[in-house]
């Protein structure tokens, strides 16, 4: 399999061609620009090997911890955390739950230290609402899908380097899709 330092550069080589092509055919400068970010995030950060002790694991540094269960459910090039279908789409729906989990952990822990009320559990749905029309109106409608698209090519150049290196090996690929 190769390196995650092969991974990288593969990352940083397809950055230009990511751009070029999310321009040709988005035709707009800004999303292009969210695409290709997101791309560099999900190559770099938000990849596949989540589900290791990896380069990308370790960049989190010490908001590594986030991952550790994500490492637990998932088994290694299983076909959910390196799975072309479901591997992004898991890791965004993981991500976000264990961002509100931690929101709401220290909204607790401020609540109780100052004696406030708790927040409720629509207060953080009308939270995660208002950021989502934030993005929305001041970097374009289709801010948030194409982030996803982005992450998503990140994640897909990651696996079908795997993939490449598994068929050389052995021939098979099936144990990616």
């Amino acid at each position: 399999m190769p390196s995650g330092k092969t991974h990288d550069a593969i990352t940083f080589l397809l950055v230009a061609p990511v751009f070029a092509a999310s321009y040709a055919v988005t035709k707009e400068i800004a999303i292009s620009t969210v695409i290709t970010a997101t791309f560099l995030f999900g190559g770099l950060m938000f990849g596949p090997d989540l589900d290791t002790k990896s380069c990308q694991y370790s960049r989190w540094s010490i908001c590594r911890f986030l991952w550790y269960p994500y490492q637990k459910v998932f088994s290694h090039r299983s076909r959910w955390s390196h799975g072309l279908i479901f591997g992004t789409l898991l890791r965004v729906i993981y991500f976000m739950g264990i961002l509100t989990l931690v929101s709401f952990l220290i909204a607790y822990i401020f609540a109780t230290y100052t004696g406030g009320d708790l927040p409720r559990l629509m207060e953080f749905a009308k939270t995660w609402q208002q950021i989502g029309a934030y993005i929305n109106t001041n970097i374009g409608e289709y801010a948030l899908p194409s982030a996803f698209i982005g992450l998503w090519l990140g994640a897909a150049s990651h696996t079908f380097t795997d993939m490449a290196g598994s068929f050389v090996k052995t021939g098979r690929v099936t144990e990616f899709l």
